[in-house]
């Protein structure tokens, strides 16, 4: 398959990092070079310190509609098969683990490993034409792209067994009501409600909402007294911090809190 050149689109919006699928041929499927543009994209606004959230979309019909089938086919030994999952891991771990808010906005069809990348975000949008569809059991293949380890944790472990084993077809209202996205929405108003919310994240404590994040990550996995340990450690930390300072100064004194002037940080 001939693809563009650029299929992944990079842009900042005042604090707000934008990282959009533009490939409409493919509906922004998982090919080898989608996947090097996306670690490019997540690698430059987590390292640009006046990125302070992220919104992630997708451009045309669909969010992503997975993994690239004839790409697949080619990869499919198992050498093959373990050095892309090693590649994988180099983009898609960062952006699980990126200490900063991402808002996914799911626009069209998320399809098997187009799921997993919505899922890596932290608060997902959905517009009314969205839908949520497994198909990996389908192909033959194990969910991945972090799937088995993110949908658990976002709706429980049988509901994400009844949509992955039953090759079943989420739409927005049934993602809704399962409690896997936060909102959902008209389509021509998915960007501006996603730019609206991470902009709501990029001007509150987003160090502190990182820092959070991070820590809560590890709460399925750790016991009672490490967690406690991690949410003391971690209020040490925000609490020497400017983020802290201006948000008790701005309680205090009755104002709202500017936790992006840079005087402040």
């Amino acid at each position: 398959m001939n693809e563009p050149k650029q299929l992944v689109e990079v842009r900042r919006d005042g604090a707000v990092g934008v990282v959009r699928m533009v490939n409409h041929k493919s509906r922004n499927s998982l090919s080898n070079e989608m996947r090097v543009q996306l670690a490019s994209a997540f690698a430059e606004v987590a390292q640009d310190d006046d990125v302070r959230a992220v919104y992630l979309t997708g451009a045309g019909s669909a969010f992503c509609a997975g993994g690239d089938l004839r790409y697949l086919k080619t990869l499919s030994g198992p050498w093959a098969a373990h050095r892309r999952f090693r590649r994988l891991g180099e983009w898609l771990l960062p952006l699980i683990r990126m200490a900063k808010p991402v808002v996914v906005g799911v626009n069209g069809v998320a399809v098997g490993g187009g799921m997993g990348l919505a899922f890596a975000g932290d608060l997902i949008v959905a517009a009314d034409s969205a839908k949520f569809m497994a198909g990996f059991f389908r192909v033959g293949v194990c969910p991945d792209v972090a799937t088995m380890y993110t949908l658990p944790r976002l709706v429980g472990m049988a509901r994400a067994k009844q949509l992955l084993f039953g090759n079943a077809t989420w739409n927005a209202q049934d993602a809704l009501a399962a409690g896997l996205v936060a909102q959902v929405v008209a389509d021509d108003k998915l960007d501006a409600v996603c730019m609206a919310r991470a902009h709501e994240l990029a001007n509150g404590p987003a160090g502190v909402i990182g820092l959070a994040k991070l820590i809560m990550a590890r709460s399925f996995e750790t016991g009672l007294d490490e967690m406690f340990l991690y949410e003391g450690l971690g209020q040490a930390l925000a609490m020497s911090g400017a983020e802290f300072r201006e948000g008790l100064d701005a309680l205090l004194e009755k104002r709202p809190a500017r936790f992006t002037d840079k005087r402040n940080l």
